[in-house]
């Protein structure tokens, strides 16, 4: 479908509505984001939780991963049950309430405010995504240019994030940073209640209809589970719980990867698809696995890389110590400057008829982002001779894989949108959001071995990140050469 408002910077009137949603939603999720395994690990005296670095880095990798899990039943709501529009109102209001429980200065609600975050993320997350597809007609050339345009005003939510509760955990507190959140994804809520005509109508009803009874048993369902939630997270914050994150994460991440595989192997087989559809998931699949890795590598800016920046980086410019937050701000400001760039690549090479498949444009970005660990084998190196390291080794590293992340990840939401069969629209961006939280569990396991103890041994750990997912990234490309003959007959059937 195509909006009839007024076109926001060459795109769907709708698409400001969710530009600026996703802005200041991000703006909450990486502001606090950055500040959690630093908040984890800091001593007592600094108002931190004393955790070691190798659970720190897990809890971590099991906050990112079910941020991202919660995906897909938060998809599968809003195609059943409630629509897009009201599952990104919901989960917006809920992730709001999340952060508003972590700016309280008391260390056992802690978790509760990280539960709050995730469920409300798993709402949001994936359906603000699809609805940005559903603003586009099948054969419109604007569909990847306008991902594109999405992505940045994720990075300015982010940059946003970073710059106010990196600068407010220094010279005011943790807690304060976590309120900096709060008010941040209030700020989005306004705005998107005020600009909802925008959207035309996208999302505004849920894809499949069900039966009265199906209804019921689906809301007894989720009550169910969130009253169960809510007993594990009680007796966690009491202490009648205990586990170890190493363990859960490891078995965590098997899991996910199970229910990945599984759910996606069910729409393929039992999805009624015709001929051309399953060529489509078949692509997407390859995109998929090319997403699981690239997090990997990617997700390392939240824990070991900001780990290396608070310990190893000079971070001193005169009098000013600049926030360990901050550093990963580069990424951002990277994607702002060179968004415009791909966005406009992507067209013109369309114009020439020189169009890469969607795993390929993924297969390059994961190689680009890979050589950026090979920079940080070099940085570990000098690390580990003692020196605390100049900050242009982080920033070249943030640059290579914001190289990276913009040739693969608006490109790998492009297609889910354009390759996902339209029934399954929502359940499909849900399932590649997967991808994100299997990437990012084991980025925080693969981070909990760069122990701040044992400097001498991150150059080889760098280089193994590197060396394996440039590997990796020669298989998809390879492969992709066969998925782009499955792109064009799916084309040709839907033209």
């Amino acid at each position: 479908m195509t909006t009839k408002t007024k076109d926001f910077l060459g795109q769907p009137g709708g698409l400001s509505t969710l530009f600026f949603t996703e802005m200041w939603e991000r703006m909450s999720y990486y502001g606090m984001r950055a500040l959690l395994v630093l908040f984890m690990t800091a001593s007592i005296q600094e108002g931190g939780l004393v955790i070691t670095v190798a659970s720190a880095t897990a809890i971590y990798g099991l906050y990112t991963g079910a941020v991202y899990f919660m995906g897909l039943p938060g998809g599968w709501i809003a195609d059943r049950l409630i629509g897009g529009q009201r599952a990104v109102w919901y989960g917006g209001i809920i992730i709001m309430l999340g952060h508003i429980v972590l700016a309280i200065p008391n260390d056992s609600t802690f978790f509760v405010g990280l539960v709050l975050v995730v469920l409300g993320t798993g709402l949001l997350k994936p359906n603000i995504g699809a609805m940005v597809g559903q603003l586009y007609a099948d054969n419109d050339g604007r569909r990847d240019s306008g991902y594109t345009l999405y992505y940045l005003g994720i990075n300015l939510g982010s940059i946003i994030g970073y710059i106010v509760c990196g600068y407010l955990q220094v010279e005011m507190g943790w807690h304060w940073a976590f309120g900096a959140a709060a008010i941040g994804m209030g700020i989005g809520l306004i705005q998107y209640r005020l600009t909802l005509h925008k959207l035309d109508g996208a999302g505004a009803q849920p894809m499949v209809a069900m039966s009265a009874t199906a209804n019921k048993r689906a809301w007894q369902i989720i009550t169910l589970f969130l009253f169960a939630l809510a007993g594990v997270t009680y007796a966690m914050i009491s202490g009648q719980l205990s586990f170890d994150p190493v363990t859960m994460a490891q078995y965590t991440a098997i899991a996910i990867t199970v229910v990945f595989l599984a759910y996606y192997a069910g729409i393929f087989f039992l999805g009624n698809l015709d001929g051309n559809e399953k060529r489509s998931v078949g692509a997407l699949f390859l995109v998929c696995l090319a997403s699981i890795f690239f997090w990997t590598g990617f997700e390392q800016a939240g824990s070991s890389l900001n780990l290396f920046g608070r310990d190893y980086t000079e971070r001193m410019l005169g009098d000013f110590e600049i926030p360990t937050a901050w550093f990963q701000s580069a990424n951002s400001f990277f994607i702002i400057l060179l968004s415009p760039f791909f966005a406009a690549l992507w067209i013109n090479l369309a114009k020439r008829m020189l169009t890469p498949s969607y795993g390929l444009k993924c297969a390059i970005g994961l190689i680009i982002m890979a050589t950026g660990f090979l920079v940080m084998f070099f940085a570990a190196q000098a690390a580990a001779s003692g020196l605390r390291v100049a900050p242009y080794w982080l920033v070249a590293t943030y640059f290579l894989h914001t190289v990276g992340e913009l040739c693969l990840s608006p490109v790998a939401l492009a297609a889910v949108s354009k390759l996902s069969p339209k029934r399954f629209a929502g359940q499909m961006m849900g399932v590649f959001v997967l991808t994100y939280s299997i990437g990012n569990v084991i980025a925080g396991l693969l981070a909990g071995n760069f122990d701040p103890n044992k400097v001498e041994d991150m150059p080889d750990l760098y280089l193994q990140i590197s060396l394996f997912t440039i590997a990796i990234g020669i298989v998809i490309f390879l492969v992709s050469f066969k998925t782009k003959a499955w792109e064009k007959l799916a084309d040709h059937k839907r033209a």
